[in-house]
């Protein structure tokens, strides 16, 4: 970037300095080297490294990529293999023969492996003319895992300095580079082996053969002075609950790369003011400068714009520069965006880890996140993907490893998503009794690094040190002191379950599963010793995530979609979770058997409604005994037959509605264990008198029951407003329907549920209980839902009062239920389109009831719908064409 004004407010920094030299000696600015680069295997390589990375070499047969690319990710793209995500072709790529289901980063790579050897990435570049007194850095975003790394002939640094999957590099590459000519780079890279803290997928995805080797992240150079600025970081303190005043620490890296020293002037501006000090460095030297609200009293903010998660406020950011200048000018500048926000935990009276941001309490109600498995990076896909999780209504996101992009922590922020963050488990990462010396240096090396990235973002709420254990006191205390010296501003956990530290005491979390199926009662009969509803559950669920029809056919061969074989077990998990065993049992043993594709994906969705909507239900209905649930997880890293809330197509399915019911901001629900209806207010105001009534139906659509109430909630709180006599759950009906709805004081609906119940609840084999599920002694029985009359649906389009969305009108005008109906809409050749935004979708609808549903597209593919298809538990599916002619339905 030009250089900005700096003579204003800094008249003695600008002695001698003149127009002509302001784009050299004042110019900071980033060339992105992300286009143009070559790529080859070193197998069969016999040259050296200044050969490759000189201007005379000519690659030959050499693949076209751009970075960040991993090798396969650039394979792929040049088409030498066909999709790997379709059903088995991974294994048909060279060097795939890891066991399937085994977590290949404790194994090593064959030796005939095509990434048992480096790879090598090479970039031709022209560079402008380099003006005396200007420092050019190179700089990584990541490599996994090691790398030599070549600048026109010369060695630059080798795979000793560059190790380490989570790391961020800067060189000093000044002297090698040729200025105002043309130049190479050349980068050798090498796959992390088993002893190794790389990047891994344990048994939520299958890993790829090459490891994820090669450049993951942005390659670039940046021109400063002799003082580089790195790593901003704005933190805040609120004096008190009022949040009138917030106390702001602004701090920085100053990174002298000269060999004299330096003396000059450190610079912040930020909420229209401006802050200096002078500083000194010696040379080579890095040290923190640091603005505290004592010495600067602007840093003391009267009535500030606070940055909070999007359902509690709005996440506010403010703009801020950070500035080193000296008598030649400006050396180098940083910009970053920052939220006035504060983030704090503690231990409940019951020892559970309660979050707090700006003081104020959350229930985290949020997922496990993974990226693409071969890390490719797709920018608006992300942006559809954070759009998903705010249309589900969850506030959080964890990161197991996998440490995302800038610009998802960029999103997180102006999206007002919390993102928790840490270390990834079971390899070398937790295998502490084998770690080596340059495992600790690694690690260390690697947290700094992140540490310094990340405090800026106001998303982050917190780190896990560890993942499924607590680091040894070795490790943990190095990690602190590294969090101290970062000055780390969020929250820090030791690991991610209840196991106790031996250095910072008690986590306040919890990670017992479940990860496999267990029937929607299961979250509130468990009290106090699993998974139930009380705690922080950091990662659990209930198991298999059966994509949609429209997602398995295009991953799954035609001839290959029924009944479900070894190419469908693919794309299970791995370790434990190879199989959809539990889940299939639980469908014979509560639905019944189905005897069609069609058939399994209806009661799939069910069963994935049905429980994760009790699962969110349950910790919400709880707070504050409950403090926080993470659904494991949000996504997939491929296409995958388990935890996912929206498939790896981006494809909305029974889940993703239950739990997008389940976290609406005002609730109402109902309680498998006291047949309580209770409403969960997750807003942070007092409701005005509100009106509740609930209806209860036997399996004929008969009405057995019905109340109703007025009353009003205090904010954020769960509270009992009705309650179905136990009797009720006596009677010859094996299932009852429970239809709830609440509506303010003018009648408008602020929520409505509904619910399928067995009179007889699962009853639980609590001795049998592992860290994958509780087994059921005896199930739930629902096959009478299987023998419901089939009724008529009428849809018809209705005018929409939004841009770009399309209006349906559902009707059930028989005297029967119409069970668990969704709605799919498809493009002109009959294709799903995902994702779409639905108000609402597997709904039920009462005899003679008539629902509204609203489905909008993504902003750019607004004409993109040709028809609605709308299918059903009862119901043939129906089909209603979406144009300007026509809006009555035709057969489907």
């Amino acid at each position: 970037m030009l250089l900005r004004s700096i003579c204003l407010t800094f008249a003695s920094a600008c002695v001698g300095l003149s127009l002509a030299s302001a784009s050299t000696i004042g110019d900071t600015r980033n060339t992105n080297l992300d286009q143009g680069w070559q790529l080859h295997s070193g197998c069969d390589l016999n040259t050296s490294g200044s050969t490759i990375a000189s201007t005379s070499f000519s690659p030959v047969r050499w693949l076209d990529t751009s970075v960040p690319s991993t090798v396969l990710a650039a394979q792929v793209a040049a088409g030498q293999y066909k999709d790997p995500y379709v059903a088995r072709n991974l294994r048909a790529i060279p060097g795939t023969d890891y066991p399937i289901g085994a977590n290949f980063a404790n194994l090593p790579m064959a030796k005939e492996s095509q990434y048992q050897c480096a790879w090598w990435y090479r970039k031709r570049f022209d560079m402008e003319k380099i003006a005396p007194g200007r420092v050019v850095w190179l700089h990584f975003d990541g490599i996994n895992y090691r790398a030599n790394i070549w600048i026109n002939g010369k060695l630059l640094a080798n795979s000793s300095k560059v190790a380490g999957a989570y790391r961020r590099y800067d060189f000093d590459a000044t002297k090698v580079l040729l200025s105002g000519k043309p130049n190479v780079i050349a980068v050798e890279t090498f796959a992390p082996s088993p002893t190794d803290l790389g990047v891994n997928w344990v048994d939520w995805s299958p890993a790829p053969p090459d490891k994820d080797m090669g450049i993951t992240g942005a390659v670039y150079l940046k021109t400063t002075g002799p003082v580089s600025v790195r790593s901003p970081l704005v933190s805040t303190h609120f004096i008190d609950a009022s949040l009138n005043t917030a106390e702001l620490t602004v701090a920085g890296e100053f990174h002298n790369a000269s060999m004299i020293p330096t003396h000059g002037i450190a610079s912040v501006s930020l909420l229209g003011f401006n802050l200096q000090q002078t500083i000194d460095l010696a040379p080579g030297e890095e040290k923190t400068v640091v603005f505290a609200p004592k010495r600067y009293s602007q840093l003391i903010v009267q009535h500030p714009s606070i940055w909070w998660p999007y359902q509690m406020g709005k996440p506010q950011l403010q703009n801020l520069t950070l500035r080193y200048s000296d008598a030649a000018g400006l050396s180098d500048e940083q910009d970053a965006q920052f939220g006035i926000r504060e983030m704090t935990s503690e231990l409940t009276g019951k020892g559970y880890r309660l979050f707090r941001v700006n003081g104020k309490p959350i229930l985290i109600r949020g997922g496990g996140w993974s990226q693409d498995m071969m890390l490719r990076v797709d920018s608006e896909r992300l942006q559809k993907e954070f759009a998903l999780i705010r249309d589900m209504h969850l506030n959080a996101i964890r990161l197991e490893g996998k440490l995302e992009t800038d610009e998802f922590y960029r999103l997180a922020d102006e999206q007002g998503i919390l993102v928790m963050a840490g270390w990834s488990c079971c390899d070398q990462w937790e295998h502490w009794d084998k770690w080596t010396p340059e495992n600790f240096d690694v690690a260390i090396a690697s947290l700094r690094s992140q540490m310094l990235r990340l405090r800026i973002h106001s998303s982050l709420f917190a780190w896990l040190n560890g993942s499924d254990n607590p680091p040894p006191p070795k490790v943990e205390q190095a990690y602190l002191d590294i969090e101290h010296q970062t000055r780390w501003p969020n929250s820090i956990l030791s690991n991610a379950t209840k196991i106790r530290s031996d250095v910072s005491g008690d986590s306040g979390v919890k990670m017992s599963g479940p990860y496999d199926f267990v029937a929607p009662s299961y979250w509130l009969t468990d009290h106090d010793q699993y998974g139930g509803a009380y705690g922080f559950n950091t990662e659990t669920g209930p198991g298999a995530a059966i994509p949609s029809i429209y997602s398995l056919e295009k991953f799954i061969p035609h001839d290959q979609l029924w009944p479900p074989n070894d190419v469908w077990s693919f794309h299970d998990g791995g370790g434990g979770f190879d199989n959809l065993d539990v889940f299939n049992a639980a469908m014979k043993a509560t639905y019944g058997v189905p005897t069609s594709l069609h058939e399994y994906e209806q009661m799939s969705q069910v069963m994935a409604y049905d429980g994760e909507r009790a699962m969110f239900e349950a910790y919400g209905r709880n707070k504050y005994t409950s403090t926080g649930v993470v659904q494991w997880m949000i996504n997939n890293a491929w296409p995958s037959m388990i935890w996912h809330l929206y498939d790896y197509y981006l494809d909305a399915a029974g889940g993703y509605f239950g739990a997008k019911k389940a976290c609406e901001m005002i609730h109402i629900q109902y309680s498998y264990d006291d047949h309580g209806i209770f409403v969960v207010n997750s807003r942070y105001e007092p409701t005005e008198t509100m009106h509740a009534s609930v209806h209860v139906y036997d399996i004929r659509s008969k009405q057995i029951f019905e109340q109703s109430a007025d009353f009003g909630v205090t904010a954020d709180s769960s509270t009992k407003v009705i309650s179905i006599p136990d009797s009720l759950f006596s009677g010859n009906s094996r299932v009852l329907f429970v239809q709830l709805e609440l509506r303010d004081n003018a009648g408008a609906v602020l929520s409505r549920n509904f619910y399928w119940v067995p009179t007889k609840l699962t009853e639980f084999d609590w001795s049998k209980t592992d860290y994958m599920k509780t087994p059921a002694l005896h199930p739930e029985l629902m096959t009478d839902l299987r023998n419901m009359p089939r009724v008529r649906i009428v849809a018809k389009l209705l005018p929409s009062t939004l841009a770009g969305a399309v209006t349906v009108q559902l009707s059930n005008p028989s005297d029967t239920l119409a069970f668990q109906l969704s709605v799919r809409a498809l493009d002109k050749n009959g294709d799903a389109i995902d994702p779409v935004f639905w108000s609402d979708n597997y709904v039920t609808l009462m005899p003679n009831e008539t629902r509204i549903l609203t489905v909008h597209t993504w902003p750019h593919e607004q004409a993109a719908i040709g028809s609605l298809v709308v299918s059903g538990w009862n119901v043939d599916d129906t089909a209603v064409e979406v144009t300007a002619e026509k809006f009555e339905p035709r057969p489907h």
